[in-house]
């Protein structure tokens, strides 16, 4: 392949195809993968290999971004002034890092997941997995706000299916409601997107801020104010901000696969992902200071956090209260991202990769157990430590993570958030982190307590904010979404079980040990990979390759802001 290189503006342009090729390769692997509907082995080869050679090109990139040479594809004109280019820079290979290489994990895990579960309509969600990851990376790669708006409504259309998978009444209203609030967001960014057209006369990004924002921000702040709310509003739909967060719980009526990949991978992240581009490249952090916008979306995320976390408190699903806890972590993004300030954003940044290493483990774990035990609530998990101690072992340490505990990859960005926060003025952030840090050891502790330490015979009830911090046997039955009804114990004994035996069992769970043994490696492996990946990033995180593209965005913003 021949690449031309351009210098420009500090840094090299790299004429390139390996953008293009990203994209092209899920394009070609879907219709693969519809045409070996008939023989699985090869169906799943496709999805594996695309996986890989996605990733590989991606990575192929990275030592040329980090040396400040950037990946283009000039695919000319849409309309006069907006370019149909896609480019790889700092901050697109972030997001497509995490995507791709996640992806590669999660094609794995599909794999024992869809078979083992012995679930329908395996070739569509195959494809629409592909396509889905596909579009998240066009999301990475989009050069102004135009592309990137095009491959987010591609994003949502090739999820669809994915949350209906199953084609009940439940599925398809949840996959409606998704769309309901999708759409909208993307409407919104439309909106977003012509005034910025109108205000610069470009939709560019531009690390620092469009060329002409800062002074249209000094010379009609409100038109400023409008368009950044506009796109940070839209953006926040499906990065789960309050309130339009309500989508996110309904769609994990969707296979566990695809509750990861809304979680950890692509669509939440694009979100989070829209919002940093809008700080960063769109307004740059000393037009979005100006105009006054940082402190309301502080505001946001801050509540966010905590009335999430509340809600996750309430949950006996256990993807249920996964869902909120997702919804309260991807505000830290936002929140880093809303300070302004350099650790504040390199904090919002890291949060990305480490969110995605360690909720995606969650994920893995929950499926992992519920292929192989049939478990899916909180309440039904007493003593399963035993029977699978490497998976719980694994939802330990994210579980850790996510609550910020050293070590892990969670503490690495909520340590820049909390010197984010001084450094912006806020030091109201500091409470904030300190309380929610307790409030995801509330959520998270008496999942591992249940697992490790009760015994099966004195199972309690699990919304803790309903009963002792741990759980202990009350009078009334909970309802997995935290309600209460006096007259429906015996709807609660098992759980639409559908015609399963009652968990957990009278007689006590097979013991099971640290060699291995507890499920298919089709399902343990990547859970194991990615908890691997999360204690690397926690415990040396200036030797990933995200720590260095990070500091390049934000230095680079901060420069151009200063």
């Amino acid at each position: 392949m021949t690449e031309a290189i351009v210098a420009s503006a500090g840094t090299e342009t790299v004429d390139s195809l390996r953008p293009l090729a990203v994209l092209l390769v899920p394009l070609l692997t879907v219709g693969l993968i519809f045409l070996s509907k008939n023989r699985p082995n090869v169906r799943e080869a496709w999805s594996i290999l695309a996986a890989v050679a996605m990733f590989g090109i991606v990575a192929s990139m990275v030592p040329d971004v980090l040396e400040g040479r950037v990946h283009e594809t000039d695919l000319g004109f849409f309309v006069e002034g907006i370019e149909l280019m896609l480019r790889a820079d700092e901050l697109g290979m972030l997001f497509a890092l995490v995507a791709s290489g996640l992806y590669v994990v999660t094609a794995i895990y599909s794999i024992g997941y869809m078979r083992g579960h012995h679930e329908p309509f395996q070739t569509r969600f195959f494809a629409m997995l592909c396509a889905s990851v596909g579009a998240a990376l066009g999301v990475a790669f989009a050069s102004n706000l135009f592309m990137l708006l095009v491959f987010y409504e591609v994003l949502t259309l090739a999820t669809y299916p994915l949350v209906a998978h199953d084609e009940s009444e439940e599925a398809r209203v949840s996959g409606y409601k998704y769309l309901a609030y999708a759409l909208s967001g993307g409407l919104a960014i439309f909106g977003g997107m012509l005034a910025i057209y109108w205000l610069t006369g470009s939709i560019t990004f531009t690390r620092g801020g469009i060329e002409g924002i800062a002074e249209v921000a000094a010379a009609d702040p409100w038109a400023a104010r409008g368009a950044f709310a506009l796109l940070a509003g839209g953006f926040a739909v499906k990065a789960g901000v309050m309130p339009f967060h309500s989508w996110l719980p309904s769609a994990m009526v969707a296979p566990t696969p695809v509750s990861g990949l809304l979680h950890a991978v692509a669509v939440v992240k694009a979100g989070a992902f829209g919002v940093a581009r809008t700080v960063i490249d769109v307004f740059g952090p000393g037009a979005v200071g100006d105009i006054g916008m940082g402190l309301p979306l502080t505001i946001a995320a801050g509540a966010t956090i905590l009335i999430a976390s509340l809600f996750a408190l309430r949950q006996d699903n256990l993807k249920a209260r996964l869902a909120y806890s997702t919804i309260a972590q991807l505000s830290y993004i936002v929140l880093g991202l809303s300070l302004l300030s350099q650790m504040g954003l390199m904090g919002g940044l890291l949060h990305i990769p480490a969110h995605a290493f360690s909720k995606l483990t969650l994920f893995l774990c929950a499926g992992a157990l519920y292929v192989q035990l049939d478990v899916k609530y909180i309440s039904e998990m007493a003593g399963v430590g035993k029977r699978m101690p490497i998976t719980m072992g694994a939802f330990g340490l994210a579980s850790f993570s996510m609550a910020g505990i050293p070590l892990m990859a969670g503490f690495v960005s909520k340590w820049h958030l909390i010197w984010g926060g001084a450094e912006a003025g806020y030091l109201l952030v500091v409470p904030l982190l300190v309380i929610s840090g307790a409030l995801n050891v509330g959520y998270f502790w008496p999942v591992i307590y249940t697992a490790f330490f009760e015994s099966e015979d004195a199972a309690g009830q699990k919304p803790v904010l309903e009963n002792p911090f741990g759980g202990s046997p009350g009078e009334r039955a909970y309802r997995p979404d935290g309600g209460t009804s006096p007259d429906d114990d015996e709807q609660h004994e098992d759980h639409d079980n559908h015609g399963r035996p009652e968990l957990p069992p009278a007689d006590g769970w097979d013991r099971s040990d640290w060699r291995g043994g507890e499920t298919t490696p089709l399902l343990l492996v990547p859970l194991m990979t990615t908890a691997t990946l999360m204690l690397l990033f926690g415990v040396a995180p200036d030797y990933v390759v995200f720590f260095d593209l990070i500091e390049g965005i934000v230095d680079g913003a901060m420069e151009v802001s200063e």
